[in-house]
C-alpha cells in the first residue's frame, strides 16, 4: 500500500542521479508505533542529505554517499542492431555514444537480428542480447575471438508466462474459432441472440482446474508458469535435472518433480516446454515422446519452434493423440492445420518486457566495458568483481597451464604489485582479472603489449586508467 510513496522516492533519486548518482539500496521500517514507514534510500555518488516527506508519517531519509563516484572511462561506442528501448540506452552515460557503424563499436545491443554472417571488428568486446535466446549469435566464433555474449534471462519471464497461460486457455476452449464465428453473425439483427445460443456448443472445451500440467524446464519462465498453474488449481509436474537452487526455492511446494521425461509425458493433460534450443533438445517432442502422451494432450511451445518435431506433431494431431498445439513460431506446415494455433512470436512483446530486457542488456554491457564484470554470459565464465577503482588488467585467454603465471610474471617485470586476482574458466576459455596497486602512464602501453604477447592470450584491456 506504500507503493506510490516508493515511486515518488525513486523519482527523486532519479533526478539526483542525472548528475551522476544512482540508487544502490532501499529499505523500509515501521515508524515507531504509527502505521507509516520510513523509506531509506542510499544513493551512490548522489548529492543528497536532506529529509523529504512522502505522505503522512511516511518519511524518505537520504543518506550521504559512502562510496566513490563511478570512474569516468574513455568514450565507448555502442551499436544497436535492432530498436532497443530508450530505458536501456538511457543507462549509458556521456562516456558512451550510439553509432550506426558497427565496425567502431565496443558493444552491440541486439534483439532478433541475425549475426552469423557478420564480421566482427577488433574493437568489439561485447554483444548483449535483449532476450533469452541466442540462436541468432555465433557463440563459438565470439568465444574464439574473445567477444563476450550476454543474454537477459528472466527479464521477459512474466510476459512469456502470461502468454503461456493464454495459450492453455486457447487450447481448451475454441476461443479463436468462436470469435471468428461470432463475427459472421453481423447483419442478423435480432436473430443474433438465438444464433449464439444454438451455435455456442461447437466451441465447448474443458477447464484448466484439476488438470495436470507438465512443465519441461524450470528456469525463470518455467517456475512462473508452474506457480501460476498451481494458483489456477492445476496439478503441476516439473522436469529439470539442472534446476538451480535459486529457482528451486521459488517453486511452489506442491509442484511434483519428475526424474524422467517419459513419466511426465505419460502423466499430463497439458505440456509446456521452456528449454533452450540445442542439438540435444532439438525435436525433443517427437514421435516417441508423443506416443507416450495421454490421448488428447495439449502442447504449448513458447520457447523455440525446433523443440517440437512438426511432422510427428501433425501426425499426432491427425490421429487424435494431440488435441491442440499452440506455438509462437508459425511455419508453412503448421499454418491452417486443424488443431494448431500460431501466434506471431508475441511471447515477449510487451513494453514492460522490452524495457526490462533493454535495461538488463545495457547494464551488463556497461559493467563489462567499464569494470570487466561478466554476468549472464552464454559463452564466457561469470566474473563477479567489484567496480573498477584502480588499474585492472582484463584478459581473455585459452584455458591452458602457465598463462596465469605468465601474466603475473609480466606484471612483476614492470615492477608493479598485484593487489587482487580473479581467474575463472568455462570449457577451453578462461578470464583473468588482475588488479594493480598502480600503473604509471609510461608503463601502460608496454605492459598491455607484453601481456598480449603471452601464448594463448586472446584479448587484453587495461581498465581504470
Amino acid at each position: 500500500r506504500h507503493q506510490p510513496h516508493c515511486h515518488r522516492l525513486f523519482e527523486m533519486c532519479a533526478k539526483e542521479g542525472r548528475s551522476g548518482g544512482r540508487l544502490v539500496a532501499l529499505s523500509a521500517e515501521r515508524a515507531g508505533s504509527s502505521s507509516g514507514f520510513s523509506l531509506t534510500a542510499e544513493v551512490f555518488a548522489g548529492n543528497m542529505g536532506e529529509t523529504r516527506n512522502f505522505g503522512d508519517a511516511r518519511i524518505a531519509r537520504c543518506i550521504p554517499p559512502t562510496q566513490p563516484a563511478r570512474r569516468r572511462v574513455a568514450m565507448q561506442y555502442i551499436h544497436c542492431l535492432n530498436n532497443i528501448s530508450k530505458f536501456g540506452t538511457d543507462l549509458l552515460t556521456d562516456a558512451y555514444e550510439l553509432t550506426e557503424d558497427a565496425s567502431q563499436a565496443s558493444g552491440i545491443l541486439v534483439r532478433s537480428a541475425a549475426m552469423h554472417d557478420m564480421q566482427f571488428s577488433e574493437t568489439l568486446w561485447a554483444i548483449a542480447r535483449a532476450g533469452a535466446g541466442v540462436n541468432n549469435i555465433p557463440l563459438d566464433r565470439c568465444a574464439e575471438e574473445g567477444i563476450v555474449v550476454f543474454n537477459t534471462p528472466g527479464a521477459n519471464a512474466n510476459a512469456v508466462c502470461e502468454m503461456v497461460l493464454a495459450a492453455m486457455l486457447l487450447s481448451c476452449r475454441d476461443i479463436v474459432g468462436g470469435v471468428e464465428w461470432a463475427r459472421g453473425l453481423k447483419g442478423q439483427g435480432d436473430g443474433i441472440e438465438k444464433a449464439v445460443e444454438k451455435g455456442k456448443k461447437a466451441f465447448v472445451g474443458p477447464e484448466l482446474r484439476g488438470k495436470t500440467l507438465g512443465v519441461i524446464g524450470l528456469g525463470a519462465i518455467g517456475v512462473l508458469v508452474a506457480n501460476a498453474a498451481v494458483a489456477l488449481g492445476m496439478n503441476v509436474v516439473g522436469y529439470d535435472p539442472m534446476i538451480s537452487v535459486e529457482h528451486a526455492w521459488k517453486l511452489a511446494q506442491s509442484v511434483r518433480h519428475e526424474n524422467s521425461l517419459d513419466e511426465l509425458f505419460a502423466a499430463c493433460d497439458f505440456i509446456t516446454v521452456h528449454v533452450p534450443m540445442t542439438d540435444k533438445t532439438r525435436g525433443m517432442i517427437g514421435r516417441r515422446a508423443l506416443s507416450l502422451c495421454k490421448k488428447g494432450v495439449r502442447i504449448i511451445n513458447y520457447a523455440r519452434g525446433g523443440l517440437v518435431d512438426e511432422a510427428a506433431l501433425l501426425e499426432a494431431l491427425a490421429d487424435g493423440r494431440v488435441a491442440a498445439y499452440v506455438t509462437d513460431f508459425p511455419s508453412d506446415a503448421l499454418l491452417g492445420a486443424k488443431g494448431v494455433i500460431c501466434t506471431p512470436h508475441l511471447g515477449a512483446s510487451t513494453p514492460e518486457s522490452e524495457e526490462n530486457c533493454a535495461v538488463m542488456a545495457a547494464a551488463q554491457t556497461r559493467d563489462f566495458l567499464e569494470s570487466g564484470i561478466i554476468r549472464n554470459s552464454v559463452n564466457l565464465p561469470a566474473v563477479d568483481v567489484a567496480p573498477v577503482s584502480k588499474p585492472r588488467l582484463f584478459c581473455i585467454h585459452e584455458n591452458v597451464p602457465n598463462v596465469l603465471g605468465s601474466i603475473t610474471s609480466a606484471v612483476a617485470g614492470f615492477g608493479l604489485n598485484i593487489s587482487d586476482l580473479v581467474n575463472r574458466s568455462r570449457g577451453n576459455i578462461a578470464v583473468s582479472v588482475v588488479d594493480l596497486d598502480d600503473a604509471p602512464s609510461e608503463k601502460r602501453e608496454a605492459l598491455t603489449q607484453a601481456v598480449k604477447n603471452i601464448a594463448g592470450m586472446k584479448r587484453v584491456r587495461l581498465l581504470g586508467v
